[in-house]
């Protein structure tokens, strides 16, 4: 073993500098994550009442207690990645969703009274992983 001072490990060896920037979860990873989260909450869910029929301001600020969105801005990983708050605009631009995928995720209309966070995660897959708006017009 040879032993070097500090000095002379700097001049001879190869560096490179040390990345600390973490990647951001893509859409699907947020999708998934929102999906797990819906699985498992125990309590009640509330869809957003009439998504359709709001004006588009009034639209984005949209939010309740006790909705799908209220749980994803619980947790503390997609807090960090950027989710600002349980208001449905705010879900939009963080999930990548568009008009349609909000209102047949959030909606009432779609759930007739029976909104579990089984059935909200099912569709939260369906929509990280099948074909959406966006891809089906590129």
């Amino acid at each position: 073993m040879e032993h070097r001072t500090l000095d002379e490990i700097k001049r001879t060896a190869l560096t490179a500098p040390f990345e600390t920037a973490t990647r951001k979860m893509s859409r699907r990873e947020k999708l998934e994550r929102w999906a797990a989260l819906l699985e498992r909450h125990r309590g009640a869910l509330m869809p957003l009442m009439r998504v359709e029929y709001l004006p588009e301001r009034a639209r984005k600020m949209l939010r309740g207690d006790d909705t799908p969105l209220a749980v994803a801005y619980k947790d503390p990983l997609l807090q960090a990645e950027g989710l600002k708050s349980d208001r449905l605009g705010d879900g939009m631009a963080f999930f990548e969703l568009t008009d349609l995928e909000a209102h047949h995720l959030l909606c009432d209309c779609h759930y007739c009274g029976t909104m579990s966070g089984e059935s909200v995660a099912m569709r939260a897959r369906f929509t990280a992983n099948g074909p959406n708006a966006r891809g089906l017009w590129d």
